[in-house]
């Protein structure tokens, strides 16, 4: 039997998988960039909305672009009365993030271009999604805890709108700016896990709002979107049991359990989502005059860098910002997928505008070929 040419990789680190236009992270420098422009750039100056049109054509929009993108992605809020009705029969203690992935496959149902794959047919999919999945998750959200929903307000951008839903109050400028900002910054990266698996399914000729179901299965994983739910996890447990952080952390480590919310496959410095998203925790903890969360996410964050060597990463500080904007831990995921499925959608209208069919090889570790079948009369 042949030998590969080259040892597999564990994970796939490092590999190369394709040629992309989206995003680029020189995890060295500790650089993110969308379509060339550096994330703190778009942090500091964009908002959502501009951002999603640069992951999605390529280039800022002029005034009146984003104007008429904003209207569109407005005027995709809706959904069909049966998603509405879906919803309501769910179980109240369900899963968010699991009536997320199995409402967005029901979305192709009701979806116009549900049979047209050609480019602007999935730019018009991209729009309805986009709008759809921040709708689906502050809507059962509403219907869960028995609270009447909330109907799409389109003078208000996107975060806004979500916030509004999601609470039922008009929020406040600086909980539209924070959530935009979060929204920012976890758009897009690269080919990472669920990325990469909507690519995979992309690739296949199979339609949007699959590949899309498929990356929100792949984000639900605690390594990887479930990250910062295990974060706030950690917070609370620690303030149940009255223990100084450092000290509770110390006995983690001792044991060998796992801190989430440390260490990145690809940066080997400062994850740069973190500089903003600990910005924003600690600002908003300020502003509340309850800083408890981002107190100890601090206190926490400089002790397992001492120890370990590791720093924060996008989940660690998205964490507290959340539990500062009011949100429940269990739609910490979901609001990923809310800022994701931006670049979910780039990478798949990027991978069928040129597209051959992902299908790696494995290296074959089992037994020796020629194995001989051995009849079942002759076995021990």
């Amino acid at each position: 039997m042949a030998a590969s040419a080259a040892p597999p990789v564990k994970g796939l680190e490092g590999i190369v998988a394709t040629k992309s236009s989206i995003c680029w992270i020189d995890g060295a420098a500790g650089v993110l960039a969308y379509r060339g422009i550096d994330i703190h750039e778009l942090a500091e100056h964009s908002d959502f909305e501009e951002t999603t049109y640069l992951l999605w054509y390529g280039r800022l929009p002029n005034r009146a672009e984003l104007t008429q993108f904003q209207k569109d992605l407005a005027a995709a809020r809706t959904l069909n009365p049966k998603v509405y009705d879906f919803l309501r029969t769910l179980p109240k203690e369900a899963s968010p993030m699991e009536v997320l992935r199995t409402a967005v496959s029901l979305l192709s149902l009701y979806d116009p271009d549900e049979k047209d794959s050609t480019h602007d047919a999935n730019v018009r999919k991209a729009y309805r999604i986009t709008a759809q999945i921040a709708m689906i998750v502050a809507i059962f959200d509403r219907i869960r805890k028995g609270r009447p929903i909330i109907d799409p307000d389109p003078s208000l951008s996107h975060s806004a709108n979500f916030l509004k839903m999601l609470t039922g109050e008009k929020p406040l400028a600086e909980a539209t700016r924070a959530l935009d900002v979060a929204l920012i910054l976890q758009a897009d990266h690269e080919l990472n896990a669920s990325t990469f698996t909507a690519r995979v399914i992309a690739s296949t000729l199979a339609d949007m709002h699959s590949a899309i179901t498929g990356a929100i299965g792949a984000l639900k994983g605690p390594l990887h979107g479930g990250a910062n739910m295990e974060t706030m996890k950690l917070l609370f447990a620690i303030e149940a049991s009255g223990t100084e952080p450092t000290e509770y952390v110390r006995q983690m480590l001792a044991q060998k359990k796992k801190i989430f919310g440390f260490g990145h496959r690809v940066y080997t410095t400062e994850d740069p989502r973190a500089t903003h998203l600990r910005q924003m925790s600690e600002r908003l903890g300020k502003a509340s005059g309850n800083s408890k969360w981002f107190d100890m996410s601090r206190k926490i964050e400089l002790f397992v860098h001492k120890e370990k060597k590791l720093n924060a990463n996008v989940d660690f500080y998205s964490a507290s910002t959340y539990t500062a904007l009011g949100i429940d831990i269990d739609l910490f995921t979901p609001i990923f997928a809310v800022s994701r499925i931006a670049g979910w959608a780039a990478h798949v209208i990027e991978q069928l505008d040129d597209n051959r069919l992902i299908r790696p090889r494995a290296d074959y570790v089992g037994p020796a070929y020629p194995e001989k079948y051995v009849p079942l009369e002759q076995r021990n």
